[in-house]
């Protein structure tokens, strides 16, 4: 059998990398793809680098029940290419990715398909698979999508360690195929209406002295308003109430929080359809599932965490509402 490589393509991280490399956030409808061109970039990518052929693009990503749409089916339709489907969770987590690259990288490694693995993801849960993979003696080099800076974008230090090598895509070459959404065009706005004169509103009589007293004994009589206790923060995507969470401090996080919540915001309504507007609009306190996604891993980022906790997610979830009714 003659020596090739193979391609591992973690569909969550390339789009979402070059997402936020082209439009500044990791929002997924910010941009447009040209997928079979993205591909070739790959392949070319990796034969370059080991100077073997392609053997097959394994290509991951998730889909509703599991079911590909339009645009995965095109994709697994193309030459070499394998389409592998995890699906959503009910909260809109992709389920059963991390899976699926971990035990074909492995099982593919035992089997000796081919002598080199690159794969395209930075996710710190594909490190032992890496590992488990390189003790059947196969190379695993990782491929990063580059930020603006040139810098590998979203590999965690665990995975960087564990894989052969790092090496990045060329960006100008992701800039001609990931294009950011163009605004859309506003429609017109409609004509006022101008009501009729109705009948003049009854001036009410002069307060008496009297009057005047009365009412500032029934303001020292009355009960004291109970002062909140907490900051409302919305559930994002389950449809569930809003809770309300103990005080949160307010610290320099809150300037990096309120970063990501302005920039998600601006690629959302530079790149949706008067249909996707209608439909946050709808779930509200909820949180659409691709700007909650948006949103924690753009705060991972710029937090530098590799997760976020629960108190930075609230407050994400909050702001978002916040700053929308703001701008």
């Amino acid at each position: 059998m003659r020596s090739t490589c193979s391609l591992y393509i973690d569909t969550g991280y390339l789009l979402a990398s070059a997402a936020t490399r082209v439009s500044g956030t990791s929002l997924r409808s910010s941009i447009n793809v040209d997928y079979p061109h993205l591909i070739n970039i790959l392949v070319e990518t990796a034969e370059k680098l080991c100077g073997l052929p392609i053997l097959r693009v394994h290509w991951y990503d998730s889909a509703r029940h599991g079911v590909p749409d339009s645009q995965q089916e095109r994709i697994g339709e193309l030459a070499k290419v394998k389409l592998r489907l995890g699906r959503f969770g009910y909260d809109g987590e992709q389920k059963g990715v991390d899976l699926r690259i971990g035990l074909d990288l492995v099982t593919h490694a035992r089997n000796n398909t081919s002598d080199v693995f690159f794969l395209v993801s930075g996710d710190d849960d594909l490190t032992e698979a890496v590992e488990e993979a390189q003790v059947h003696g196969v190379q695993v080099v990782v491929l990063a999508v580059p930020a603006t800076d040139g810098k590998s974008h979203g590999v965690s230090r665990h995975l960087l360690r564990a894989a052969d090598d790092l090496h990045t895509i060329d960006g100008i070459a992701i800039d001609e195929v990931v294009l950011k959404v163009e605004r859309q065009t506003a429609p017109p706005p409609e004509e006022p209406v101008t009501a009729k004169p109705g009948p003049m509103p009854h001036k009410p009589a002069a307060r008496t002295p009297l009057d005047v007293a009365a009412a500032a004994v029934a303001a020292r009589n009355a009960p004291a308003a109970p002062q909140p206790s907490g900051v409302l923060a919305y559930s994002s995507t389950t449809g569930s109430v809003s809770h309300v969470m103990p005080e949160y401090d307010v610290g320099e996080d809150d300037a990096i929080i309120d970063g990501v919540v302005d920039r998600v915001l601006v690629a959302f309504r530079e790149s949706a359809t008067p249909e996707q507007m209608h439909q946050l609009k709808q779930a509200r306190p909820s949180i659409l599932p691709d700007i909650d996604r948006a949103l924690l891993l753009d705060a991972s980022e710029a937090l530098d965490r590799y997760a976020v906790d629960e108190s930075v997610r609230y407050r994400l979830r909050a702001r978002f509402w916040e700053r929308h009714d703001a701008q």
